[in-house]
């Protein structure tokens, strides 16, 4: 950027200080009085943009330490400004409220803010010459104001670690504020909490590090049987949703087979089908759509299956949730009537895929009589002899009525089973006298004949022997009546055969051979 010729270098100048004194509003115009400017020294008091070669011999001059910063004057290749400089006249600053007078570092007696002016390039044809010139002139401004500066510089470096050392403390401060805010900032996440029962899930600001730690932070109590979605422990990231069951006991008893099993559904369908059990078809004990309180619920269920029932002939399968055979069978609409029975029991529980055969009983009675035999009683008699026994009671035999039950099962007859007896008669029992005497010897008269032989020709030598009509009986073949004439008890075939060779013999005396016509004979040898 190029200027025009003939215009004055301008520097970085401050305004004098008056004395020091406490602190008053500043009175421009009473600066003025003091010699620092006016209409005295025909300069106005707002004006510090001077000439610098007019500061050079000023008491506070344009602040030695720092020289005449030659980085802004004629000589740094900017040129030189004009009468009023490129940017016209210069304004005087408005009047400060409360100047202060402070001492800065290297600039004793300096007052009021700093006022900057613009670097200016050089111009004109002899601009940088002029400068050149400067700076190598023995004395010139360019040593006196360098070795200012380099004195300015090593001031500043030994009050640096100073500084450096103040402002440390500080600076750990602020970093650890700006740590920790930080961390606050990252620790911070938005989580969504939502426990069962209450109204909604809630959005949360947490700076939990995972879900066990935020449970804890809100109050919210987990058991063994909770279910906590992620799980306690996981760990717990921004935007994570965090949801909350709580368990209840349910006692199920499952197709007669009763448990007790824990879940977090809320109602008696959603826990039957957390537990496995399809629903649909089930005879369930309440509604299923009861809600489950968190004290738990008593709960019979009786699923679906598939029986198959054979009656009559005939093949019936049928899907049936009933709790026992008797109801499965009145699902497949077969009907026991009388006797009928089923192969299996009919309260016990139908399984699935299990076969029922019904058997068609049809049950008749038969009775039927039979006799009951009679006893015999034996009594002794004295005025028998020894060996003799007569009956003196014939026997009776009693009846008794048996009843059966003849049983068909699907029209087979069983074999009879018997059901009950009844006697309709009792029996009389025989009674026969047994003589107990002595029978005699011999007969007079009658010892010598041979009755062995006159025995075989009448009946054979047999004791017991009848002849068919039935009148005669024994060895000897006496009727009845004679029997009974010569002293003998009951019939002659039932006396013994001594007996009835004594009697034998009595007759003969009485009457010889002639009660035995034709074996008489036999007596005789």
């Amino acid at each position: 950027m190029s200027h025009p010729q003939g215009i004055q270098q301008y520097e970085y100048a401050y305004p004098s200080a008056p004395p020091h004194r406490p602190w008053e509003p500043w009175n421009p115009w009473e600066y003025h009085t003091q010699g620092h400017g006016g209409p005295e020294h025909g300069r106005d008091p707002y004006d510090t943009y001077r000439p610098s070669y007019e500061f050079h011999g000023a008491p506070y001059g344009a602040y030695d330490g720092y020289g005449t910063y030659d980085g802004y004057g004629a000589c740094d290749g900017y040129g030189a400004y004009g009468e009023h400089g490129a940017y016209g006249p210069p304004e005087a600053p408005p009047l400060p409220d409360a100047p202060a007078y402070q001492e800065s570092p290297g600039h004793p007696g300096a007052f009021g803010p700093a006022l900057w002016l613009p670097r200016q390039s050089a111009g004109g044809p002899d601009g940088g010459a002029a400068c050149d010139a400067a700076r190598e002139a023995p004395g010139g401004p360019t040593g006196g104001r360098a070795a200012a500066r380099r004195a300015a510089r090593e001031r500043k470096a030994a009050q640096r670690p100073e500084a450096l050392r103040r402002l440390l403390p500080q600076a750990l401060v602020v970093a650890f504020l700006a740590g920790g805010t930080c961390a606050f900032v990252v620790d911070d996440k938005a989580v969504s909490l939502s426990v069962e029962g209450e109204d909604g899930p809630r959005t949360l600001h947490t700076f939990a590090d995972d879900v066990s730690e935020l449970l804890a932070d809100e109050g919210v109590s987990v058991g063994a049987h909770d279910a906590v979605s992620p799980a306690p422990g996981e760990p717990l990231s921004h935007g994570d949703s965090v949801t909350v069951r709580y368990g209840r006991p349910l006692t199920l008893t499952l197709d007669g087979r009763p448990r007790r099993v824990w879940t977090t559904a809320a109602t008696v369908e959603a826990a039957l089908r957390g537990l496995g059990v399809r629903p649909e078809g089930a005879r369930v004990s309440v509604p299923r759509d009861r809600r489950i309180g968190r004290g738990g619920l008593a709960l019979t269920v009786w699923t679906e299956r598939s029986v198959t029932v054979l009656a009559d002939g005939r093949e019936h399968t049928v899907r049936t949730s009933a709790a026992t055979v008797r109801g499965a069978l009145a699902d497949a609409g077969v009907e026991l009537r009388g006797a009928d029975r089923a192969s299996v029991a009919l309260d016990s529980f139908p399984r699935d895929g299990q076969a029922v055969t019904v058997l068609r009983i049809t049950e008749t009675e038969q009775v039927r009589d039979e006799p009951v035999p009679y006893t015999t009683e034996r009594r002794e008699d004295p005025t028998l002899f020894r060996g003799t026994e007569v009956v003196e009671r014939t026997g009776v035999p009693g009846l008794r009525r048996l009843t059966y039950e003849v049983r068909t099962v699907n029209g087979v007859r069983q074999r009879p089973r018997h059901t009950g007896t009844v006697v309709v008669r009792e029996p009389r029992p025989r009674i026969v006298r047994v003589g107990t005497a002595e029978p005699p010897s011999s007969v007079r008269g009658a010892d010598g004949l041979d009755w062995g032989a006159l025995a075989r020709c009448e009946s054979g030598g047999r004791p017991d022997a009848v002849d068919p009509t039935g009148t005669h009986g024994g060895l000897y073949q006496f009727d009845t009546r004679t029997w009974r004439g010569l002293g003998g008890k009951g019939r002659p075939q039932d006396a013994p055969p001594a007996e009835q060779t004594y009697r034998a013999k009595k007759l003969y005396v009485q009457k010889g051979a002639s009660p035995w016509p034709v074996c008489g004979r036999k007596l005789h040898r």
